[in-house]
């Protein structure tokens, strides 16, 4: 049986560049090579298409070094004719066929490549691909409209306000005034289409607040100001079902965070000393029931396909939903595949399922 043609596609255009590199440096260690015929393929931070090194230990995260990709001078193309094929050209200009792809797994984090771009290029390229369509990777990447969907479907969320850039140039106060009644400091000030906390910063006195805006506004146009909730963050993983089944959703995991403010870009990435995660998180069962239902359908009112993440706040009044990640971190320790394992699927059966789920 010939082996499925699959393209990895990884690096992009936004901050979360070099987390992405990490995710595909996963999926090269993990996926079985007796299956798949693996085509890497990264884009530079300016959004160029090129070969990629077919080698995790090259791609993967390391402790103050963020892999980044380069561009030398050759290129990735794809068909748009619907033909599924690719070709590359060397630096030199000779350009070759590599074939007819299967599959696209897009492991691209943040904007031009979560938001609902990259999935746009492959619908119009005609190629299937893992995770989520258009729409809900747009919706799920705008917090601003993930939470108007929810709240529709009446899935608790924070208490937030959105300020938009030529509004705060205009009417700060206006705006200032309506963060005031969200009820008072601490509040965390972010950007509205941006992941991996970058630019998020979290205000405890009003002198603070300003430069907090600016520095959401430097990775966005539309910033979201969300009162700060006390409560245990715990998160659960979701799958698409199979047959139109209901969505699958993990065991809770729980993040505790150690001598930080918030679980930080760093705290993420660079300081693993800094937090614990805790899977499965401890929680009754009646609790982990309520969470799993409340993922399941954040999931399906978002429209999602294939993969996201829920993350929540368990608060003393109960869940509330922080956000929903439509392509969350795949590398073998983070949180997606560890709960994934923690419900009884490994990493590679974890790849083998996205990659069927896409093809079906």
């Amino acid at each position: 049986m010939p082996k499925l043609k699959v393209v990895l596609l990884f690096g992009g255009k936004s901050s979360e560049h070099s987390i992405s590199c990490a995710t595909a440096a996963g999926v090269m260690g993990a996926i079985d090579r007796s299956k798949y015929e693996l085509i890497t393929v990264g884009i530079t931070k300016a959004g160029v298409f090129v070969p990629a090194e077919d080698n995790a230990q090259r791609w993967a995260l390391r402790k103050n070094e963020l892999a980044t990709v380069e561009d030398a001078g050759a290129r990735i193309d794809f068909a748009m004719d619907g033909s599924r094929e690719i070709f590359e050209a060397s630096a030199d200009g000779n350009r070759r066929s590599l074939g007819a792809v299967d599959v696209v797994f897009p492991v691209l984090h943040g904007p031009f490549g979560e938001d609902g771009t990259m999935q746009g290029f492959l619908e119009l390229a005609g190629i299937p691909y893992v995770g989520n369509g258009v729409l809900a990777s747009a919706a799920g990447m705008d917090k601003e409209f993930t939470k108007a969907i929810f709240q529709d479907a009446k899935i608790p969320v924070t208490a937030h306000v959105v300020i938009r850039e030529g509004q705060w140039q205009q009417d700060p106060e206006s705006s200032i005034e309506a963060v005031h009644r969200l009820g008072g400091l601490p509040v965390f000030v972010k950007p509205a289409r941006a992941g991996s906390s970058v630019g998020v910063s979290k205000v405890k006195t009003w002198d603070e607040f300003g430069p907090a805006v600016a520095v959401a506004f430097e990775h966005d146009n539309k910033i979201v100001v969300e009162h700060e909730v006390v409560g245990r963050e715990v998160e659960c993983a979701v799958l698409e079902g199979r047959k139109s089944a209901k969505p699958r959703v993990s065991v809770a995991g729980e993040i505790v965070v150690k001598g930080r403010e918030f679980y930080d870009f760093d705290a993420k990435y660079q300081d693993e000393a800094s937090v614990d995660l805790i899977i499965p998180a401890k929680m009754s069962e009646d609790e982990l029931l309520e969470m799993q239902s409340i993922a399941r359908r954040a999931f399906i009112a978002l429209g999602c396909e294939g993969l996201a993440r829920v993350d929540f706040f368990l608060t003393k009044k109960g869940f509330v939903v922080n956000e929903i990640n439509t392509m969350p971190g795949f590398t073998p320790l983070s949180m997606f595949p560890s709960l994934w394992q923690a419900t009884g699927i490994g990493y590679a059966a974890l790849i083998d399922e996205l990659i069927e789920l896409a093809l079906v």
